[in-house]
C-alpha cells in the first residue's frame, strides 16, 4: 500500500471532531492517503473542519450543498429526530456527494469517525445500514473506529485496508479516544457538542413556520432564521426584528433578494425591522408599531417609522405595540 504507483487513497467526511481526526490517522498509520470534505448548509458550517484540517495537515474540500439538502430536508423519507434533524438521510444525502466526489477524483472508498452506539439515532447498526444503502454507495463506507463491529467493507475484502488496524469501538464513553488522541499527540479537539442547527428547538420551530409558509425559500430565507426576533403577522406576511446593533446589520445583510420592506424608527434608537411577504396596509401598519414597542419612542405619542421597500419609500406614523400585546405572534 505504500507503493505510489499503488497508493491507497480514501475520501472522509470531516466533521472537525475529534472521531473525525481519529479516523483520519488510524487510516494514514497504514500509509493511506486521506483527505477530507465538509458539506456545509445554512444550518451548519466547515469551521471545525478547518481547524482539524490545518490541525493535522489534512487535505480538506468544503463545500455547499444547501440546494441539494433543502428539498430533503422538506420531506426525509426516515422523518426528523427530536426536532428538525433528518439525521440519517442527511449522513445519506452527504456520503451520496462525497461518493460522487470519489469516482470522479479516483478514491478508492470513503470513510467517516462515526462510532456504533455513540448517538442514540442515528449511529445504531441499523442506522448505519440505512445510510449506507442510501447513499448509493454500499460496501465503499468505512468506519475505522467501529470497523470490527461492522460487517467487512469492499476495500477490507480487497485488501487495501488492514481490518486488523482497525476498531471497535462502541457506546457514548469518550474514554478509548481520548487515549487515542494522546497517543497520536493530539491535544487540541473541540468538545463533542454538536453545532447543528436542526437540534435546536427555537430555531427548528422557526423552520417550520417557513417551510409551512413558503413553497421555496432561498438560502437568504434560511439564513435569516438565525437573526433577531420572528412575528408571524399573517398567512403571507413575516416580521424580523433585530435585538442589537449587529442583529440589525445582519438582517439588512441577508435580506437580498426577498421580497421584503425595511423598517427604520427615524428619530429614535431602535431596531431594524424586515417585513417578509405580501403584508397588506394592516400588517405593515402592525409591523411598525412592533418595531417601536422594543425601541426608545415614547409610548404615550405616536413615532414615525422609514418604510422602504425597493426603491419606494414612506413614512408611517403609528403608537408602539408594547412587546407583551404580540408575544402570542411570536415564532
Amino acid at each position: 500500500m505504500t507503493d505510489d504507483k499503488q497508493k491507497v487513497r480514501a475520501l472522509g467526511l470531516c466533521s472537525g471532531g475529534l472521531d473525525s481526526m481519529l479516523a483520519a490517522l488510524v487510516l494514514r498509520d497504514q500509509g493511506i492517503e486521506v483527505c477530507w470534505v465538509c458539506f456545509e448548509t445554512p444550518f451548519f458550517s466547515a469551521a471545525k473542519a478547518v481547524r482539524a484540517a490545518e490541525a493535522l495537515d489534512i487535505p480538506l474540500t468544503v463545500q455547499n450543498i444547501t440546494g441539494r439538502y433543502v428539498p430533503m430536508l422538506k420531506n426525509p423519507p426516515c422523518g426528523y429526530g427530536q426536532h428538525m434533524n433528518p439525521c440519517m438521510d442527511c449522513h445519506a444525502l452527504m456520503f451520496n456527494i462525497a461518493g460522487g466526489i470519489m469516482k470522479e477524483k479516483g478514491y478508492d472508498f470513503l470513510f467517516s469517525g462515526e462510532v456504533v452506539g455513540q448517538r442514540p439515532m442515528s449511529q445504531t447498526k441499523p442506522s448505519l445500514r440505512y445510510v449506507e444503502k442510501h447513499s448509493g454507495f454500499d460496501g465503499y463506507i468505512l468506519r475505522p473506529l467501529s470497523a470490527l463491529l461492522l460487517p467487512e467493507t469492499e476495500p477490507e475484502k480487497a485488501g487495501l485496508v488492514d481490518r486488523n488496524g482497525l476498531l471497535g469501538l462502541s457506546g457514548r464513553s469518550r474514554k478509548p479516544q481520548m487515549e487515542m488522541a494522546r497517543r497520536f499527540g493530539v491535544s487540541d479537539y473541540p468538545s463533542p457538542a454538536g453545532g447543528c442547527l436542526l437540534t435546536d428547538k427555537g430555531f427548528s420551530q422557526r423552520l417550520r413556520d417557513l417551510f409551512a409558509h413558503q413553497e421555496t425559500c432561498t438560502e437568504n430565507d434560511v439564513l435569516l432564521l438565525k437573526y433577531g426576533r420572528h412575528f408571524r403577522l399573517s398567512p403571507t406576511a413575516k416580521l424580523v426584528v433585530g435585538r442589537t446593533r449587529q442583529d440589525n446589520q445582519d438582517i439588512l445583510d441577508h435580506s437580498t433578494g426577498l421580497n421584503a420592506t425595511v423598517l427604520k424608527i427615524k428619530q429614535f434608537p431602535g431596531p431594524t425591522g424586515l417585513l417578509i411577504g405580501e403584508p397588506g396596509e394592516g400588517a405593515l401598519l402592525l409591523a411598525a408599531g412592533i418595531c417601536l414597542g422594543y425601541s426608545k419612542a415614547p409610548d404615550d405619542k405616536p413615532a414615525a417609522v422609514n418604510v422602504a421597500a425597493g426603491k419606494q419609500q414612506q413614512t408611517v406614523t403609528m403608537m408602539a405595540v408594547p412587546p407583551d400585546k404580540v408575544r402570542h405572534l411570536l415564532i
